[in-house]
């Protein structure tokens, strides 16, 4: 409680930085999130449409997988130095593997007795696309999306490491100075913002989630 409480007054003696570090923590998860969205979702499409670019784009990005977060954002340092833009597009690398495996795989789990149906009701490619396949595919893009989410708001906090900012600036000034107090500052808030992310998209989850 005592170390809580701690990290809490630094917070407020420390509320403009606080809050300039929040709002970089939170360019850096929506600005690589909505190019995933923009990018992942058309390419996800165009997967699960052909086999050839499924196996190029599927296997691509399950090789970015495995590299850590980490060293992707150091591998942009030579090309986009130490900077946001670095930072920015090392995270759109990592948050574009689970949206477009997840888009994949629900367009490719659709019956196709599905579409054949609709289309023998006199649909169009497009009338397909929009009120059978989408309604269909949007709990498994959504799980994506989730993922991709809180795996950005946590990778996030490593942008600090190369000097793009954040609520990471906290945590590796704690490492510093061996205050755990101050670590707590950037570790929480990241934690809280992970948790609603999660929250939030499960409920949407559900939400969108066909009846039967």
């Amino acid at each position: 409680m005592q170390l809580v409480l701690e990290a809490y007054r630094y917070a407020i003696d420390n509320f403009d930085k606080f809050l300039d570090a929040l709002l970089q923590h939170l360019l850096l998860v929506g600005i690589p999130l909505s190019i995933g969205l923009l990018v992942g979702l058309p390419l996800g499409l165009w997967s699960a449409r052909s086999q050839v670019a499924s196996s190029l784009l599927i296997n691509g990005f399950n090789a970015l997988r495995v590299i850590p977060s980490l060293a992707i954002l150091f591998v942009a340092i030579p090309y986009f130095g130490l900077s946001f833009q670095s930072a920015a597009i090392a995270l759109t690398l990592l948050v574009m593997p689970p949206i477009l495996i997840s888009t994949d795989v629900a367009f490719r789990s659709i019956d196709p007795m599905i579409r054949e149906a609709a289309v023998g009701m006199g649909m169009s490619a497009g009338q397909v696309l929009r009120q059978v396949e989408i309604p269909l595919v949007l709990p498994v893009v959504v799980a994506g999306i989730k993922t991709a989410t809180v795996e950005v708001i946590a990778s996030a906090t490593l942008a600090a490491f190369i000097g793009a900012g954040g609520l990471g600036d906290f945590v590796v000034l704690g490492f510093a100075a061996y205050d755990n107090a101050i670590l707590l500052v950037g570790a929480v808030p990241v934690a809280l913002l992970a948790l609603l992310a999660e929250m939030s998209l499960s409920a949407l989850q559900k939400t969108v989630q066909l009846p039967g």
